[in-house]
């Protein structure tokens, strides 16, 4: 899998990186861009996918805006896929290196395998559920947070919050506006916590692995364990581990 990643990754993605031509850049919404590299990697991804796996369902990102009753058959589906084919779409059209391909498989509704690709940074994360996490074969593993709550680095993904601070805590900060690699910078350190608004499966089933793999946690703002194929939270906590979760849970 992450072999197909990297290919699919140089053959449409990184050709386009800081190289996108009129027209090659759209809004879906307002202020939610796609990319020609976002749609060629996801039917690359996913003819990939269902070929190996053609009882598996595969949900895409961009497959989701044309087809939203995906969403309904991921939570029901026992053997599934995960693809964001590029996560971090706004700053790989604005010319930033911080962007990822993703891709995660559930089984039982549980994300079993994860894959993350930093095409720019050259970096491979792989976790799979039981036999722990990995960056570029290296074994990751989160430290814990500092003991003093005021030392704990704190980031968001909610633009609202950027600059304010929860009781006794520092200042948030702003993510790297990537789940692909906000969570990478959280397990090895620069990062304590990070809230986030929005939760779609395709941003954060493969990090939820990743992270827990590497010894941290992943909570709803309902004090619940994350779970992809659940109803979509409200909001969610990652953080370096559960004693930190269940602080900034009460905090907020």
């Amino acid at each position: 899998m992450q072999r197909l990643i990297e290919q699919v990754s140089a053959e449409v993605v990184t050709p386009r990186f800081r190289a996108l031509g009129e027209g090659q850049v759209q809004e879906k919404n307002p202020g939610d861009l796609v990319t020609v590299a976002d749609r060629e990697a996801e039917v690359l991804l996913t003819r990939a996918l269902t070929a190996a796996y053609p009882d598996a369902l595969v949900l895409g990102e961009e497959a989701v805006a044309e087809r939203p009753g995906l969403v309904a058959a991921y939570a029901a589906a026992d053997h599934a896929f995960t693809i964001d084919p590029v996560d971090g779409t706004q700053n790989f059209v604005h010319g930033s290196p911080d962007h990822a391909v993703m891709v995660s498989e559930s089984r039982g509704a549980q994300v079993v395998r994860s894959w993350i690709w930093q095409p720019q940074h050259r970096l491979a994360y792989v976790a799979e559920r039981g036999a722990g996490a990995f960056c570029n074969g290296v074994r990751l593993h989160r430290a814990a947070a500092p003991i003093d709550p005021a030392r704990w680095r704190g980031v968001t993904s909610r633009r609202a919050l950027i600059g304010r601070a929860l009781p006794g805590l520092a200042a948030l900060r702003l993510t790297w506006v990537c789940c692909g690699v906000d969570y990478p910078h959280l397990i090895q350190g620069q990062a304590d916590f990070i809230l986030y608004a929005a939760a779609r499966a395709w941003d954060h089933a493969p990090c939820s692995l990743l992270l827990t793999e590497s010894g941290g946690y992943l909570g709803t703002v309902d004090g619940t364990a994350y779970q992809p194929q659940g109803p979509e939270p409200q909001g969610l906590i990652a953080a370096a581990d559960k004693a930190t979760y269940d602080a900034i849970l009460r905090l907020i």
